[in-house]
């Protein structure tokens, strides 16, 4: 069985997850309502066929995904067991029910006119807004997902080329029939920023920065970390792959600033020493975000 997060009904946990759910279904009807649908772009998923279908048969976007979305779904907990839940089942729901709705009250018209760049940025930023909150509250707004979770089981590859592929033959499929070649570019355009909204929604914007020294005055370093900017850090010991010399590893977590500084003070003690800087999308842990507060906020 698949990890479903249950909370209490009408507990604090519960109004705050279907609080994400409806203004995530609300911002990604309307990133589609306003920016993406109008101007055929198909960022992928059930809602890239709906966009599809809504311009070559004037069906409505919001109802034409649920059609798809409701049978697939239901097929996946066939599949897959009830890993979903009644919170993904919402969340479908309800941006088609605002996809319509939005598209009833203001009409077809894009904010965005004559740009299709500048409606492909918005898009993709809004729709990940909205997707962010969804995954937040452990939803999802169907479709592409659950595809290929389905595929990943039958065919046992990676999900997130599974992914990749659906939503590539999506693109290719609109490109097809709608015979515009700018359509891919704008769509992988929505599909990128999309996933770095959510990312950003889900782990925050994150400024450290994992360091790896490797020096012979590894306990000088690790004392300025320490004591100048107040920073706690790990020693591992390893083995030279060249001569075999034993060695110890400095690992240290820094912002940029506290790593402008220790670079400074590496320099004037080991000109020679082995730094290795790399971006943390996300650090837990005691004297930073705790996992608690993460899955609390």
């Amino acid at each position: 069985m698949g990890f479903i997060v249950q909370y209490r009904p009408f507990s604090s946990g519960w109004f705050k997850n279907h609080a994400l759910i409806v203004a995530g279904a609300f911002i990604i009807a309307a990133g589609y309502v306003f920016f993406i649908t109008p101007h055929k772009i198909i960022p992928g998923g059930i809602y890239g066929i709906s966009i599809v279908l809504h311009h070559t048969f004037g069906t409505p976007v919001g109802l034409t995904a649920l059609v798809f979305n409701i049978p697939v779904t239901l097929l996946g907990i066939k599949v897959l067991g009830p890993r979903f839940g009644i919170k993904t089942f919402t969340g479908f729901i309800l941006t088609s029910f605002f996809m319509d709705g939005l598209t009833y009250v203001f009409g077809s018209e894009p904010l965005i006119k004559d740009d299709l760049l500048l409606s492909s940025l918005y898009g993709g930023a809004v729709i990940g807004l909205g997707v962010g909150f969804l995954f937040k509250a452990k939803a999802t707004c169907g479709g592409t997902d659950v595809m290929a979770m389905m595929l990943g089981k039958w065919t046992g590859r990676p999900l997130g080329q599974l992914m990749m592929t659906v939503d590539t033959a999506i693109v290719f499929f609109g490109t097809v029939i709608f015979n515009d070649w700018a359509i891919p570019m704008f769509s992988l355009i929505v599909i990128f920023l999309m996933g770095k909204v959510i990312d950003s929604v889900l782990q925050g914007l994150n400024y450290d920065k994992v360091v790896l020294i490797i020096s012979d005055q590894f306990e000088v370093i690790s004392n300025r970390i320490t004591q100048n900017l107040h920073r706690g850090g790990t020693t591992i010991k390893a083995k030279g792959m060249y001569a075999g010399n034993e060695k110890t590893i400095i690992y240290t977590v820094l912002n940029r600033r506290e790593l402008s500084m220790l670079e400074t003070y590496i320099q004037e003690t080991d000109p020679n020493a082995f730094v290795t800087v790399l971006n943390a999308d996300e650090i837990l842990g005691q004297g930073f975000k705790s996992l608690r507060d993460k899955l609390e906020s």
